[in-house]
């Protein structure tokens, strides 16, 4: 996605040499619509240049700070020497996590959207996370709450939530979810343990998943799952759930699966 507007002086962009000349470089900024800046031979390096092109190249992906903005003559003045090597770093990543965004929007999104309203979409992942890539990254932690304050509609929220669950790596999410069980038949207690063994795999939960089950008070228990993302993490979840109510039922008790704890009251 690339911005109509303009940056703001002070701002870090991305932006792609288009032509090199003696009094300086042309600069096509790659995160704008249209905008072309120059990065005049004073502010290409520090020290006396020579010969700008020991210092650039045609084609070469730059990161420059903005040092002014002249709507009105089109002009947008640049400074490549401005950016230290951190500043370099962390704004390529932005850049190409934000070119990943893109390509998650055109996943989540059909086809034949047109431009407006996939802008729309874009902004409304921009206005409530502060980036695509966070839109994304926050959907794919937290579901469809990430995106609550929207304006979107149902079936984009929920496009979007299973494009990120899909696509998104995050280190690790931790989700959490309860099961009631409860076992009036002869086999008691026995039941109940055995229901908890089935819950917590019996060795069948996958290596990179650490599952927890605890007691938080009768009839209820705590299934808590970290894993690498949040479409395996949910997954187990409900899996283990599973295997505990088969487990009980198959005492002659009774399961339920819930993922809000039970306050005395309910």
């Amino acid at each position: 996605m690339k911005y109509s507007g303009w940056p703001d002086p002070g701002n870090l962009v991305v932006g792609k040499i288009d032509e090199i000349e003696d009094f300086g470089v042309f600069v096509d900024l790659e995160e704008y619509e249209d905008k072309r800046g120059l990065i005049h031979i004073s502010e290409v390096a520090s020290g006396w240049i020579k010969n700008v092109r020991d210092h650039v190249r045609e084609g070469q992906i730059v990161v420059c700070k903005v040092l002014d903005v002249d709507e009105g003559s089109q002009q947008i003045d640049l400074s490549l020497k401005d950016v230290n090597d951190h500043q370099r770093s962390e704004k390529i990543q932005q850049w190409k996590n934000e070119q990943k965004a893109d390509n998650w929007m055109d996943l989540a999104l059909s086809n034949d959207i047109d431009d407006e309203s996939y802008t729309a979409i874009a902004n409304e992942l921009i206005g409530a996370q502060g980036s695509l890539y966070d839109g994304f990254k926050q959907a794919a932690i937290h579901g469809r709450e990430a995106l609550e304050e929207t304006d979107l509609a149902e079936d984009e929220i929920d496009s979007i939530v299973d494009t990120a669950r899909e696509n998104v790596s995050v280190p690790y999410v931790n989700v959490t979810g309860y099961v009631d069980l409860e076992n009036p038949s002869p086999t008691g207690v026995d039941g109940i343990r055995d229901a908890l063994e089935a819950a917590e795999g019996n060795g069948e939960v996958p290596d990179e998943v650490d599952l927890e089950v605890s007691y938080v008070g009768a009839p209820e228990y705590r299934i808590e799952v970290q894993a690498p993302n949040y479409k395996t993490a949910e997954s187990q979840l409900e899996d283990s759930a599973d295997r505990a109510i088969r487990a009980i039922e198959g005492h002659d008790g009774s399961g339920e699966y819930h993922r809000e704890r039970r306050t005395d009251d309910e």
